[in-house]
């Protein structure tokens, strides 16, 4: 089986052409394998693209973990990537994914992904929480640099009231005006990844919302590198939001089913 590997700005992916349905997706033991880095391959999640009757093509994702999961935005820039590599598309498409219908593009060498409206953004003394295709804990730190991302992100992750369904965490501080730094504990993976497509999102809504900033297009830094979010606030959330950064084939291999 052919594989090919994906990275955007760190947060890393196995994909697989699955269009002619050979792909056993109930076999979670072996996607987790796959993911592992040990192993397997090594990977943030794995991902399949597959046919579909009304747009150019469906994505699937599970977490390293091997469970089919919510959406995540780095792999859908890899895959819409992946997706023009194959010739499916040229350089705008329409795709679904697990929370619907997605628009992307790409352009100079950056892939403009639209993401979900957002309505509802829950405001707490010491954190922010919203669902941007999947659930995430945005709180602000002092010295992100030396914060422990691992042990407070899992401590959040299955604590109250997230428990069994749990949450993404993501730590942020202030750089400008217009610019966060960022680093995210996601669930599924349970550690720190380099990056997190909802995560940054998720951060560039929250800090607006709670008036860090007036900007509508924001800057977010992440370990694996930047990636940018913009958005138009309206009296229902926040819509037409788009998730833009790089996305790129590392390598591709075979590995047996």
């Amino acid at each position: 089986m052919t594989f090919y590997k994906y990275q955007g700005t760190g947060n890393d992916f196995v994909i697989v052409d699955n269009r002619l349905q050979f792909i056993n997706k109930k076999d979670t033991k072996r996607i987790a394998t796959i993911c592992d880095r040990r192993f397997g391959i090594g990977a943030d999640g794995f991902i399949l693209l597959e046919n579909d009757e009304n747009v150019d093509f469906k994505m699937v994702y599970y977490n390293a973990d091997g469970n089919e999961s919510t959406m995540c935005g780095n792999g859908g820039r890899c895959i819409v990537a992946f997706a023009k590599f194959l010739g499916i598309i040229d350089n705008e498409t329409e795709f679904i994914a697990i929370d619907g219908l997605h628009k992307a593009k790409v352009e100079n060498g950056l892939v403009h992904l639209q993401m979900q409206n957002v309505s509802v953004i829950e405001s707490f003394d010491n954190h922010l929480f919203l669902d941007t295709g999947s659930p995430h804990h945005v709180e602000i730190v002092s010295d992100l640099k030396t914060f422990e991302v691992k042990a407070n992100g899992a401590k959040i992750r299955y604590g109250e009231p997230y428990n069994e369904a749990g949450t993404n965490v993501n730590f942020v501080t202030q750089l400008e005006s217009d610019c966060f730094a960022v680093r995210t504990y996601e669930r599924g993976v349970e550690d720190e990844t380099l990056s997190c497509g909802t995560g940054v999102t998720a951060v560039a809504l929250a800090m607006h919302k709670s008036e860090k900033t007036k900007a509508q297009i924001v800057n977010l830094d992440t370990e694996g590198g930047k990636l940018k979010v913009s958005f138009n606030s309206c009296e229902n959330g926040y819509n037409n939001i788009w998730l833009v950064g790089p996305a790129e084939q590392v390598f591709k291999g075979e590995f047996v089913w």
